[in-house]
């Protein structure tokens, strides 16, 4: 058997997303340390919304709706390229992106798992097939953004802490394009 070493490729970084220190994965969720991440979008020529319910396996918010891809960017890539590379890794597409705004959020999972994220959010155009892999998402779906706007008042608890925090503005930022 193989084992294979963890590296430290989480991103520490202060509140103006400095980067100021590296971190193994587990490390940082446990120790809730603010760190870097991203989280893509993708909106199709209907104007819906792609989602994804995070994959039953997934170390927190497994079960739950989100937005197409997220993850954490290593310090020495270039973030909309890791994010397009994420994006094709986890739904089997590519489309070009572009970073709309960040914010922070802190989420306690449980006592000893957080997150604690600066986060980039992107966005992107794509409408064609999408070929989830089974380790990330269950199931997908196409979303009207009025629908989806009506779901987040209703059914939060449906979907991920930092898709609640981010689609709104989204949504928002769709509108006055």
């Amino acid at each position: 058997m193989i084992i294979l070493e963890e590296t430290k490729d989480i991103v520490l970084v202060d509140i103006f997303d400095n980067a100021i220190d590296q971190g193994y994965k587990m490390d940082v969720h446990k120790k809730g340390l603010l760190h870097r991440a991203f989280s893509v979008f993708i909106i199709n020529n209907k104007d819906e919304m792609l989602l994804q319910k995070r994959a039953e396996g997934k170390y927190h918010s497994a079960g739950l709706w989100s937005n197409a891809c997220c993850s954490h960017p290593d310090i020495s890539s270039n973030l909309v390229e890791f994010a397009s590379n994420r994006l094709f890794h986890e739904m089997g597409f590519c489309t070009d992106l572009e970073e709309i705004f960040t914010f922070i959020y802190r989420e306690k999972f449980s006592d000893t798992l957080y997150e604690y994220e600066y986060d980039h959010v992107l966005l992107g155009y794509y409408t064609g097939d999408v070929f989830p892999h089974e380790e990330e998402a269950s199931e997908i779906m196409w979303v009207p953004l009025d629908h989806l706007a009506c779901s987040l008042i209703k059914n939060p608890h449906y979907y991920t802490a930092w898709f609640i925090i981010a689609a709104p503005k989204v949504i928002e930022y769709l509108k006055i394009r």
